[in-house]
């Protein structure tokens, strides 16, 4: 059956993908948006959180959201305004959608959230499922909040869905990019130790995530995000300087270094969260990419 859903942040890296994919597979779209923008096929609503305020009108015939709006965790250094900045555009647009939901008796049954693996911190070679208790620091605790604040729909009778995502690899875009760019300029080096496992999916899994956890009434809760077999930061660089036919430096850049010049959100790249992903593989989810280096192929195949 089609749905009406509506996407907030929706003009990101997965944002940009799900509402191609969807509209291919006959559903309406709508999102909100903090300016004016013109999406052929779709309707486009404003809301600020900041100043609590949406276009309630947004929620009509609406019987899905898609929840992908949030500060880009990696955009600025961690100073104390950015870390507030970071949890409050979670946790309050989920609070503001909610409200909204409320107070126009919306049709609203299915809530799907993004989350992310730095819930679980920094667990070593532990293998990480969803029932494995929150971690530390401060991208577990941003991330115990934003799930905290997405289960609130459960009182409001709403399926409630949390994709924790791992590193999206997608060309000239994200995580990938930032990583690829030392290895062009034949300076790549794995960071640190190397052995922190770092939990990764194609861009055209976790968009096809998102679609069945839509489309799936049996989906929910929290699921990893993530490719069956993640990898450690060696070996994901060594695996990308291959496809970009660039040397990998025998030694490691110091975490003294990075941390230096990164301060405390440095994290974001030496934690290591080992996930498995039994548990969407349980719900007859089929991965197109399931090793790093057909995902990785496929990406640099130009």
């Amino acid at each position: 059956m089609n749905k009406q859903i509506l996407i907030t942040g929706a003009t990101g890296m997965v944002g940009k993908k799900l509402i191609f994919r969807l509209q291919k597979a006959g559903h309406q779209v709508s999102i909100l948006s903090r300016t004016p923008k013109k999406i052929k096929d779709v309707r486009v609503f404003l809301w600020d959180v900041s100043k609590g305020s949406i276009d309630k009108d947004c929620l009509n015939g609406i019987d899905t959201i898609v929840h992908l709006a949030g500060e880009n965790i990696a955009g600025k250094l961690w100073s104390e305004k950015q870390k507030k900045e970071i949890i409050d555009s979670r946790v309050q647009s989920t609070a503001l959608l909610y409200r909204a939901i409320q107070e126009s008796k919306s049709s609203v049954k299915n809530f799907i959230s993004a989350s992310a693996v730095g819930y679980y911190g920094d667990c070593g070679d532990e293998i990480l499922t969803e029932e494995t208790p929150g971690g530390f620091g401060f991208m577990a605790e941003c991330c115990r909040l934003w799930e905290q604040s997405v289960d609130a729909g459960k009182v409001l009778g709403l399926r409630v869905v949390k994709l924790r995502i791992g590193i999206i690899l997608a060309k000239d875009q994200g995580a990938l990019a930032a990583l690829a760019r030392p290895i062009r300029f034949f300076a790549g080096a794995p960071l640190g130790s190397g052995k922190q496992w770092m939990p990764w999916i194609h861009l055209h899994d976790i968009v096809s995530l998102f679609v069945s956890a839509i489309e799936n009434p049996i989906m929910q809760g929290a699921y990893n995000a993530c490719a069956p077999f993640p990898v450690t930061n060696t070996t994901l660089t060594k695996a990308v300087a291959a496809r970009l036919h660039r040397p990998v430096w025998p030694i490691h850049v110091p975490e003294k270094i990075i941390r230096l010049l990164l301060g405390e959100m440095s994290n974001v790249i030496f934690i290591s969260t080992n996930t498995s992903a039994e548990k969407i593989l349980e719900t007859d989810f089929k991965f197109k990419y399931t090793q790093l280096n057909e995902a990785l192929t496929d990406i640099y195949k130009a």
